[in-house]
């Protein structure tokens, strides 16, 4: 019966050391950023003012300026608003 003691306290004594010696969970996660992370942006349709990924958006380069519209419908819309100006 002493043994079975002994041998239970030895387990907690080694669980708890290395609990407090080793790092944290957190410190061990790297965060690697690549050159596409900008595409995962969520960002806001000039028309709809609906939000969506980056990613997903339709492009337009409209007087040098890029922009990215959720649909192809607000991208017409924002064309034909903006054509006359």
């Amino acid at each position: 019966m002493k043994l079975i003691i002994y041998i239970l306290f030895v387990f907690f004594v080694y669980k708890i050391s290395k609990y407090l010696l080793t790092p944290s969970v957190s410190s061990k996660r790297k965060v690697y950023r690549n050159a596409d992370a900008a595409d995962d942006l969520m960002i806001k349709d000039p028309v709809c003012e609906v939000y969506f990924l980056k990613k997903d958006g339709i492009f337009l380069n409209f007087g040098g300026k890029e922009m990215f519209f959720c649909s192809p419908e607000c991208r017409d819309k924002f064309v034909k608003l903006n054509s006359n100006k």
